[in-house]
């Protein structure tokens, strides 16, 4: 079945806004905004948003969480006796069904009471039953008494609909492949796929769609992929706007570093205040790329507060380094609370500097009225430059930029005796993975060697508790694994890629060998032998009446797209049979990818990789030596798609084993050089790093 338009889910949400309203006004208020709304639901706006269902919220999240809020809501307005109309809980509990039509290839997911058969086979399923009846809704008890007697005195009519139903899951297993013959990619791959993700996007105030708005990396990927490659001045240009808006905006945390989860509005100003490792992790490297492609130093800066961020409120330090999974949004009953400031907060933090707290004041917007909710306080944000607050001030700029300084490290302080939200403890082997790729990438990019130090060290201990003989553990808590089962298929991918980022970073060629072992499992336990691809679960773990495939990106990359992407690079490496397996998994999804690149980023990167090939630096010379680090610091530095980074010191032999493919007819180069190569045409030997920088420069296509 054809996945939902994006405006379907906007429809959807503005439909039950609109019966919210009429309700309303009936009884008295003459519209519903949406903060009344909020006011008479006894919440805030910004977790309001949550009720409603929309694109992004719905691709990251499970739908079940959405109805039962959607609940509350009736609920909360029907507290008030304000007596909604019937078609508004009517609406509420019909989204159950209209949802799981219209995402067939969720089903499963979409429910949290599920019925079996004695085979284990659903029957029935159920996302939300109350203790009692209540909203025109069967109580719990009463639906234990009806499966009860349906099975007892209809069991054929039961076994028929587990039948179907298992029918239907299996049918939606396939995720976003296409039966029949691979559809033909061709070098117009970005352009398509660009195309349709420009039509969303937002010109005014960077980012996609309207509300709630979320980072959306592997989409900003494949247009920073595009506007380099191609020379495409509107992807470009798209990707910075995007950027810069999200660090002006309240998504980003201004006095400690790190994004928050989304944001409510389309202008990025009011987050859900949560903070999770992997959009941190995701938007250090997209950060980092922006250096790379634009020089903007306040780009390398914002990587550098994420890590500072990162390294100060999630790293387990006492168990070996890993990093936590995420933070609440709430504190003291209130989310947002320990983030935002009053006037009367920032006096209480610059004390009686009335130049830190004119500067602040006017560089945050923190005014008497606020911008949360009607609370008087302020979520911030950067409001007027800071050259535009030392003219205003009539301050020399110098002067301006050190009072901000001070200013932001007092907040800080001032914030750090309230009480703290709640953090989410557990170390995820691939949330993980993907922080180590990124310290480890970006470190490299912005020459800060300590960020590869905690990279390596924070795969060492997944590596110690989760992987056994190439077989990745889920997480750990305390330091201990959380059982002895399996991951799935993103654990494998992320971390075998992880591994190869740290070679890259590092040239130490037992990375390869890691990420050899983790690749060699993932195909034994998730390949799909017969029909290509990937499946999620791994074919020993827990007895599932379907394994399911998915090359959606949601909140994260795809695990098949990033399991055919570790294939491909092992491949350019020392493992060549590994290639068909990644070819496969993309060709599968390559018709849905340029339908909608906008669910399948991740998927157009690997895509492009087949399209373009891949570049290959192999850079040959002794390990340490000097000028061999110089070539992989050029190297390091050069935004290149689709890359792989060898360094092949020929008198290793493990190194030499490690990238065996590259190192084939190179061994005898004098001193340090490096090669770079698209499939097996490789350039003559250079040895300067601006040779190198030279050669790694795209040959940009006149703009289509």
């Amino acid at each position: 079945m054809a996945r939902p338009k994006a405006s379907d889910y906007d429809d959807q949400r503005d439909r039950i806004l609109a019966l919210a309203t009429a309700a309303f006004a009936e009884t008295g208020y003459p519209s519903a905004s949406m903060s009344q709304l909020a006011q008479a639901c006894g919440t805030s706006k910004a977790r309001l948003y949550h009720y409603f269902p929309s694109k992004e919220s719905l691709l990251a999240e499970s739908l079940d969480r959405y109805v039962r809020r959607l609940h509350e809501v009736v609920e909360g307005v029907r507290a008030l006796g304000l007596a909604p109309r019937d078609e508004l809980a009517g609406l509420v509990r019909a989204l159950l069904v209209e949802y799981r039509d219209s995402r067939e290839r969720h089903v499963a997911l979409l429910n949290d009471v599920k019925f079996l058969t004695p085979e284990l086979r659903p029957c029935f399923a159920g996302t939300y039953f109350p203790p009692a009846d209540k909203l025109g809704m069967p109580g719990f008890p009463k639906v234990l008494l009806a499966m009860a007697d349906a099975y007892e005195s209809q069991r054929g009519d039961v076994e028929e609909q587990a039948r179907e139903i298992t029918g239907a899951i299996n049918r939606a297993g396939g995720g976003a492949s296409r039966g029949g013959a691979h559809v033909e990619v061709g070098s117009d791959l970005l352009r398509k796929a660009s195309r349709k993700l420009i039509a969303r996007f937002d010109d005014r105030n960077g980012g996609f769609g309207a509300r709630p708005k979320f980072p959306n990396t592997m989409a900003l990927d494949v247009l920073l992929c595009r506007g380099v490659v191609e020379a495409d001045r509107v992807c470009r240009e798209s990707v910075a706007r995007a950027l810069d808006h999200m660090r002006a905006g309240g998504i980003w945390d201004h006095l400690r570093g790190g994004f928050h989860r989304y944001s409510t509005d389309e202008r990025w100003l009011v987050p859900h205040f949560e903070k999770m490792l992997y959009d941190n992790a995701l938007l250090l490297r997209m950060y980092a790329d922006g250096y790379r492609v634009f020089g903007e130093p306040r780009y390398a800066e914002t990587a550098r507060s994420i890590v500072r961020y990162l390294f100060a409120e999630m790293r387990d330090d006492a168990h070996g380094g890993g990093f936590f999974a995420s933070q609440d949004a709430d504190s003291e009953g209130h989310e947002g609370k320990f983030f935002v400031f009053t006037l009367s907060d920032l006096r209480a933090a610059t004390g009686a500097d009335q130049a830190l707290y004119d500067v602040a004041r006017l560089h945050y917007g923190i005014t008497e009225e606020g911008n949360f909710e009607g609370s008087g306080a302020t979520v911030l944000s950067e409001v007027r430059a800071i050259d535009r607050v030392a003219a205003s001030l009539d301050m020399a700029l110098g002067d301006a930029e050190r009072a901000l300084d001070e200013a932001r490290r007092r907040m800080l302080a001032h914030r750090e005796t309230r009480p703290r939200p709640m953090r989410d403890d557990k170390v995820l082997a691939s949330w993980n993975a993907l922080t180590i790729s990124a310290l480890a990438d970006a470190g490299r990019a912005l020459a800060e060697p300590s960020w590869i130090e905690a990279a390596a060290r924070a795969f060492a201990t997944l590596e110690q508790k989760l992987v056994r003989e190439g077989r990745v553990g889920r997480f750990s808590m305390n330091g201990e694994p959380a059982s002895d089962r399996p991951g799935f298929l993103d654990d494998h991918s992320y971390m075998g890629n992880a591994a190869l980022d740290l070679y890259e970073a590092t040239g130490d060629p037992r990375y390869v060998s890691v990420a050899r072992a983790i690749a060699g499992q993932m195909i034994a336990h998730h390949a799909d032998k017969a029909q290509g691809g990937f499946f999620f679960a791994p074919d020993d773990g827990e007895a599932l009446i379907v394994r399911l495939k998915d090359a959606y990106d949601q909140a994260v990359p795809s695990g098949a797209s990033m399991a055919a992407i570790l294939c491909l690079r092992l491949a350019d490496l020392c493992a060549p049979e590994l290639a068909k397996a990644g070819e496969d998994q993309l060709l599968a999804t390559a018709e849905a990818a340029m339908e909608n690149a906008f669910g399948l980023g991740r998927a157009v990167i690997g895509l492009a990789r087949l399209v373009e090939g891949s570049t290959s630096i192999a850079i040959v010379g002794p390990r340490d030596a000097e000028a061999t680090r110089a070539l992989a610091d050029a190297a390091h530095r050069a935004y290149v798609p689709s890359r792989t980074i060898a360094i092949i010191d020929p008198s290793d032999p493990a190194s030499i084993e490690a990238a065996k493919v590259l190192a084939e007819g190179k061994l005898d180069a004098l001193g340090s050089v490096a090669y770079v190569c698209k499939g097996r045409a490789c350039s003559a030997p250079v040895s300067t790093p601006e040779a190198l920088t030279a050669l790694l420069a795209v040959n940009e296509r006149s703009e289509r």
